[in-house]
């Protein structure tokens, strides 16, 4: 098996426009959720979101490019642009032949679908433009980043609400570890924050009108976000050879299925993906330092995840640091993971760890240390990932400091 290690990292998200931009921000315990600004969002009962500010996608994409990219897609685009200019790593020959792109989206071309319907539906209209098709399916994004960036090798997109980042990666990394790809670029992004997007998560009720407070006994529900999260994960002695800086080693990770409800979290299929990365990984469980967690800030999966959480650490869950990024830049859906994900990589390149903002009272059923309003220096060895889906699907990684 190959070691597999990650040497480029990029991100849009409403915490900023760069890994930079937005590391800054979970240093600062910054919100980027704020009242959400596009048509009719007058007729939402939900007017908040984490959404993305100040991007001019004309600036960055030509007129025929624009016919092509939903907003998800450009966001995957300006994402995949900072991670690869950042790995150093140049695709071309067989390293380009054998590379590739796993990226995971819950939606897809949401906006794409949400102004289309209204142009028949409500417009009239009888028709509809050539691309709509291209621009909304899943595998776009993934396909012009593969066709941007010359990779030829192994490309796909993986949906699985929640967690498709997650398991999107695990892909990625099962790819590198096994020797069929000497890089991937992998990640995942969501736009949801439409009409459209925004009506349809109402009627589940899980959303909150004012703010996301995981695990703070207060919470009312979560917010969403949009953005995207990409990197490079590469084989280490390849980036060895390049002398690529390289940020951190992925080391495990685990897949499982509830198998019980369509929304209700289990703990134990929650238990068994964390388990499963650290046995994945050979980490003993004292060897974690911080996980970022799923968090959503709905009582169900807050509850669930802390006794999960308990359940798998044992007394070394005290000594735990668990934090929840969603409460700055949102919940990404189908990007949330990849965006934590920088998350982890903070804590150990820089002995930073993300804080839980918005945790107003303490939760006896989340009695862990949530890192709560402020981020906190600690040094960290090993820290994991976590991401559980409506359907009951788990992904779980596990990365050690390099």
């Amino acid at each position: 098996m190959k070691r597999v290690v990650i040497t480029g990292a990029g991100t849009i998200n409403a915490l900023g426009h760069s890994v930079a931009d937005t590391l800054d921000a979970m240093r600062e315990g910054r919100c980027g959720i704020g009242p959400l600004e596009f048509r009719d969002v007058d007729r939402l009962a939900i007017k908040i979101g984490g959404q993305v500010r100040g991007f001019e996608a004309e600036g960055r994409f030509n007129r025929q490019q624009m016919t092509l990219y939903d907003r998800f897609t450009q966001f995957t685009l300006t994402a995949a642009k900072e991670a690869i200019t950042q790995s150093g790593i140049v695709f071309s020959g067989d390293v380009a032949a054998r590379s590739g792109v796993v990226l995971g989206t819950a939606g897809g071309g949401v906006s794409t679908w949400d102004d289309n319907y209204r142009s028949v539906y409500e417009d009239g209209k009888n028709r509809v433009h050539p691309f709509v098709v291209p621009k909304l399916m899943n595998n776009a994004a993934a396909s012009h980043v593969s066709m941007e960036h010359n990779l030829k090798g192994p490309s796909f997109t993986v949906s699985t609400a929640c967690a498709s980042s997650n398991h999107a990666m695990a892909q990625a990394f099962m790819l590198v570890r096994s020797g069929m790809a000497p890089a991937m670029i992998t990640g995942g992004s969501e736009s949801m924050l439409c009409f459209g997007g925004v009506k349809a998560w109402e009627g589940l009720r899980v959303m909150s009108k004012d703010a996301c407070r995981p695990f703070s006994a207060n919470r009312n529900g979560m917010v969403q976000g949009e953005g995207a999260g990409v990197f490079v994960f590469e084989e280490y002695e390849h980036a060895r050879a390049r002398g690529a800086d390289i940020q951190c080693e992925v080391v495990g990770y685990a897949m499982s299925s509830d198998a019980a409800d369509i929304v209700m979290p289990s703990k134990q299929g929650a238990a068994r993906a964390m388990s499963g990365a650290l046995a994945d990984g050979g980490i003993n469980a004292d060897q974690v330092g911080y996980i970022n967690a799923h968090g959503t800030g709905t009582a169900a999966n807050d509850k669930t995840e802390c006794a999960a959480v308990a359940d798998v650490f044992g007394p070394h869950a005290d000594n735990l640091m668990i934090s929840s990024t969603k409460s700055m830049h949102g919940h990404l859906i189908g990007g949330t993971g990849a965006v934590e994900l920088l998350a982890c990589i903070m804590a150990l390149r820089e002995g930073v760890i993300a804080p839980t903002i918005g945790y107003e009272e303490p939760d006896p059923e989340c009695a862990l240390d949530v890192v709560p309003n402020a981020a906190r220096e600690a040094k960290v060895e090993v820290a994991i990932s976590n991401a559980f889906a409506f359907g009951g699907l788990n992904a779980v990684l596990a990365l050690r400091k390099i």
